[in-house]
């Protein structure tokens, strides 16, 4: 949600590649030819309710109903159809606008009435005809979700999830839910009726698995590094958020969990940070390819890995190398309606945010490999070989500088609750008395140890 600060700095910069103003009751057409513009650039977001460009100026809406209705017929009457989140309502001082996000890397190339436009500075200007081949060429991909199977109805979906679906949006949705399931490229006309897509089945079918068994998702636990004889399975096969639910509940089910001493204090950890976890799930979910039939998403859990494979090899553009930068969506309506629930970011951030959980947590960065005909994602988890037998953690102590033996006397501490100088001189007879008595006088200094008695009565304790 743009927040006021956020329009203001927009407003003070001015109209430019990623920012668009329009006046109340601005044209239908020169509203699509903006969202035209932005969705074959870059994206961008258009701010309805805002006059000049140069000189920007906030005017407000005078029906925010009516000027809502108008962005959403401009987003359809595109072509293809622009599958957009829905305008957000934003008040500034006394003034009420709209706000709509074109997002980045979308995967079709978009027309209006024939023209292809694209965002040049302040502008929309018409593709020329090699820049067109270009875009034509690097979104060259048929959209499957868009694809309507013969033979299927509007019976085929189930009312109940579409329309709690509608209900979960608020105003403007829960009044029309087959309105927004056509805005959401759910549904198409086929004459006079309204028909399912494939992305359609794969959110709202009754029985996904009659329709689209490759949707289905495999788990798989096996207790060592390896593939083994012995293993847990789970096999999945339902509408998206519905799969996308069991499965992270499977995961967290599975899991290695447990508690550690950490320095000296308790710390829960988990094998995997659980945002990562439902990250590297949710986009094999909503970015694999569902034209490859017969294979489904394959999730398999080792003592010392998460691997997430999913069919079908990286989009357009995107590459192993530029993955993190890029940003592509195969699946526009299923990212939509995904993002809708909140279990994927749709501005395509969720690498960014897996990389930097991962970096949290302690432990390296995903890695990603491109196979033949997939795409694979592998996280590192937590290594309960790093943990002493006791289940101290001691890398704090490590990166606080301290020396093996000053390890070594926090460990005994933890475990007797009580050292003397003379049970680490015992333990390392090569160390002079007096290096050993620096050792214990520094962990005191740094507050770790208390000193208690004096000449040969004195022990130390944890403090």
């Amino acid at each position: 949600m743009m927040e006021p600060d956020a329009l203001e700095a927009l407003l003070a910069v001015g109209e430019g590649p990623l920012v668009a103003f329009a006046r109340d009751r601005t044209r239908l057409d020169t509203l699509a030819e903006t969202l035209v513009a932005f969705a074959n650039g870059h994206g961008g977001t258009l701010v309805v309710g805002v006059s000049g460009r140069a000189r920007p100026k906030v005017e407000g809406l005078a029906d925010l109903g009516a000027a809502r209705e108008l962005l959403l017929e401009a987003a359809l009457a595109c072509t293809p159809p622009l599958v957009l989140p829905l305008p957000r309502e934003l008040r500034l001082a006394t003034t009420t606008l709209l706000v709509v996000t074109v997002p980045a890397g979308l995967a079709q190339v978009y027309a209006l009435h024939g023209k292809y436009l694209r965002r040049e500075g302040p502008t929309n200007q018409p593709l020329s005809p090699d820049a067109l081949r270009h875009l034509l060429r690097e979104r060259g991909e048929v959209s499957w979700e868009r694809g309507t199977p013969e033979g299927l109805a509007l019976s085929d979906l189930d009312p109940q999830k579409f329309t709690a679906y509608a209900t979960r949006l608020g105003p403007g949705a829960e009044e029309d839910p087959l309105g927004l399931l056509y805005r959401r490229g759910c549904v198409v006309r086929r004459e006079a009726e309204l028909v399912p897509t494939n992305g359609g089945l794969l959110l709202f079918a009754r029985q996904v698995e009659a329709h689209c068994p490759q949707a289905e998702i495999t788990l798989v636990h096996y207790k060592g590094q390896a593939m083994a004889d012995a293993f847990e399975r789970e096999d999945i096969c339902a509408t998206l958020v519905e799969a996308v639910r069991r499965a992270e509940r499977w995961l967290m089910e599975h899991l290695r969990k447990g508690s550690r001493m950490v320095g000296f204090e308790r710390q829960d950890w988990t094998q995997f940070p659980p945002g990562a976890v439902r990250e590297v799930l949710v986009n094999a979910v909503a970015h694999r390819d569902y034209s490859v039939r017969g294979e489904g998403i394959l999730v398999a859990l080792f003592s010392d890995r998460l691997e997430v494979y999913s069919p079908g090899r990286l989009p357009g553009h995107v590459t192993v190398e530029n993955i993190v930068a890029e940003r592509y969506s195969r699946n526009e309506s299923l990212v939509q309606v995904l993002a809708d629930y909140g279990l994927i970011e749709r501005l395509g951030y969720g690498i960014d945010r897996m990389l930097a959980q991962m970096a949290e947590a302690g432990l390296p960065p995903p890695t990603f490999r491109e196979t033949s005909a997939g795409f694979l994602v592998t996280l590192q988890g937590q290594s309960v070989e790093e943990l002493s037998p006791d289940g101290l953690d001691t890398r704090e102590w490590v990166r606080l500088g301290l020396n093996e033996r000053q390890i070594a006397a926090l460990v005994q501490l933890a475990a007797e609750h009580r050292i003397t100088n003379r049970d680490l001189q015992e333990r390392y007879a090569e160390i002079s008395p007096e290096t050993i008595r620096r050792d214990l006088a520094d962990l005191v200094e740094r507050g770790l140890l208390l000193k208690v008695g004096d000449k040969r009565a004195t022990y130390y304790i944890l403090k």
